[in-house]
């Protein structure tokens, strides 16, 4: 093509091609940008925090401590401090108030023994060695109580040799030195 020919084209718009309307929104430029800046830590917060969470679980490892020792008794009965300090008397009851967890209960002269390694303690009862009870105890110490009559409650174990085995969680003080029901064969 010649240069004059050139001249005379024109350029005409697309016919498919969408005009701009007149009232179209325009676009908005922002005024703040996409990605905000968070406030600069003041320098006690770590501190502060800090020292709050080291008060709390020093608080927490005293309660533990304090109750775990026994020489908090938050239920009102007694605990073995007590047995050594003013001994035993009559009506004291010793261990778990929750009479719920420890359901089963006997009466008998507490005597130190097992039988064929079951049990540490054992109760004696009117009736002969069928009826004795043999006592374990994860949470009382029964040797205070020996020679004495007492009631216990504690939850019944499966025994291998021993007719009745239960784990003790509370004991109270019937009488003191009492007389044995009978006496055992050596």
């Amino acid at each position: 093509m010649s240069p004059a020919e050139l001249k005379k084209i024109t350029l005409q718009p697309e016919q498919n091609k969408p005009q701009p309307e007149q009232n179209a929104p325009q676009p908005q430029v922002l005024k703040e940008p996409l990605v905000k800046q968070f406030p600069a830590k003041k320098k006690g917060e770590f501190m502060k925090t800090a020292v709050i969470v080291f008060v709390i679980m020093l608080a927490g490892v005293a309660t533990g401590y304090l109750l775990s020792s026994g020489k908090t008794n938050l239920s009102g009965l007694k605990s073995a401090d007590d047995i050594s300090q003013q001994g035993l008397k009559v009506g004291d009851i010793f261990g778990n108030p929750d009479e719920e967890t420890f359901r089963d209960k006997a009466e008998g002269v507490l005597v130190k023994g097992g039988t064929d390694g079951e049990g540490s303690h054992h109760l004696l009862r009117p009736g002969g060695e069928s009826q004795n009870v043999f006592l374990t105890s994860s949470i009382i110490d029964l040797d205070p109580f020996a020679d004495h009559r007492v009631e216990v409650w504690g939850e019944t174990f499966t025994a291998q040799k021993a007719g009745w085995l239960m784990d003790v969680g509370r004991v109270e003080v019937l009488e003191l030195n009492a007389q044995k029901p009978f006496e055992e064969e050596q």
